[in-house]
């Protein structure tokens, strides 16, 4: 159960990057510039990807330990 928990922590992260940029929002600045955390959006598309594939490889890892052990 450990191992499902640490593949899982990068989707986590993910979606807290997300929240994040969510709740700081944008701003336009006196100089007409936009100001926004734009930086959290790839980083958590990079976590969801990566903890994604951690989490199918935890399985399918599991999923082969098992079927050798019942021949």
């Amino acid at each position: 159960m450990k191992k499902y928990i640490f593949a899982s922590t990068p989707i986590i992260l993910g979606v807290l990057s997300f929240l994040i940029f969510m709740m700081k929002g944008s701003n336009v600045a006196p100089d007409g510039t936009l100001e926004e955390p734009f930086f959290l959006i790839p980083i958590g598309f990079l976590l969801l990807v990566i903890g994604f594939i951690c989490v199918v490889g935890v399985a399918l890892k599991s999923i082969i330990k098992k079927t050798q052990y019942v021949k």
